[in-house]
């Protein structure tokens, strides 16, 4: 069994600059919740960040994304795999991402750090996966 972490862009820190900011200015005016605030934003980051995994077993591709298995895919079922920016919800951290299309007409988007080795190991599985990266 393989573990990958999802990639981190900058971009998601950005999203998060505004209730990190109200935070902190309600800490400045002295507010109590400001502390609760900052320190709520914190966890949700450190979650999420470690929380977002893609497991290769002998057969199955599992996606994790916080308390949830989004998809366990078979990995005889995966058709192709290609390079994409998309911006559809997904259970990556990144835009830089790959689509996974298995069975006859579903896909996910996921954004392994390590791309090529996390490719290389669905290859050994199922060598008949058509990559395009």
């Amino acid at each position: 069994m393989q573990t990958y972490k999802s990639k981190i862009d900058w971009w998601l820190g950005l999203v998060l600059v505004y209730p990190i900011f109200r935070s902190i200015q309600s800490i400045i005016e002295g507010e109590w919740y400001g502390y609760l605030g900052l320190l709520l934003t914190l966890l949700l980051i450190v979650f999420i960040s470690k929380s977002t995994r893609y497991i290769i077993t002998e057969n199955r591709l599992i996606v994790k994304c916080m308390f949830i298995v989004n998809d366990k895919i078979e990995i005889s079922k995966i058709r192709k795999i290609e390079k994409t920016n998309s911006i559809l919800s997904a259970p990556a951290l990144s835009l830089d991402r790959i689509a996974v299309f298995y069975n006859k007409y579903d896909e996910v988007y996921i954004s392994p750090k390590d791309k090529q080795a996390f490719v290389d190991e669905l290859l050994k599985i199922n060598p008949e996966i058509e990559v395009k990266i």
